[in-house]
């Protein structure tokens, strides 16, 4: 009976442990705030991360998104060409298309710059995805020039405002 009781209790400390480990991972991922500074970001095999600074008094916006979710896409080809129109703002897009096919087509397709999209092939299995806590679906992130965040899910109408 002894036998079985520490038993027993050896199996509900090990389970405690695990069920705290996900506890801590979902809320690492959840801090990600307006007045944060954001988190490094590299995608897949890159040596150097994506550089989140943008200097001289101009914002970074990082846009996440994928070829197979069209609200993402279509709110990130906003965001792109409103980013691309303003001076003050240096966008970075991330896609999360797990062939670089479907990126490759999208960018094409959506009339974006190439050299302002990136994809991480890895796609919700990577450490971006995680750290910017994209599981409820994708987000956007307005930096200022020192990559503290300003603003979360920015609207065209918000970045438009920027140029003002």
């Amino acid at each position: 009976m002894v036998k079985n009781v520490k038993w027993f209790f050896v199996v509900l400390v090990f389970s405690s442990f695990i069920s705290l480990s996900f506890v801590e991972k979902e809320n690492l991922a959840e801090q990600i705030s307006v007045g944060d500074v954001a988190p490094r970001l590299q995608l897949g095999d890159e040596v150097q991360p994506l550089n989140l600074h943008a200097g001289d008094g101009k914002y970074t916006l990082l846009s996440f998104w994928a070829s197979y979710d069209a609200v993402s896409r279509v709110k990130n080809a906003a965001l792109c060409r409103l980013a691309n129109d303003n001076a003050q703002v240096k966008i970075i897009s991330v896609s999360f298309d797990r062939y670089a096919s479907a990126f490759k087509a999208a960018v094409k397709k959506d009339g974006l710059h190439e050299e302002d999209c990136f994809v991480e092939t890895e796609g919700e299995r990577s450490e971006a995805f995680r750290t910017y806590g994209l599981e409820n679906g994708f987000k956007s992130f307005l930096l200022d020039e020192n990559g503290v965040v300003v603003a979360e899910n920015v609207s065209a109408e918000e970045l438009s405002s920027l140029a003002d």
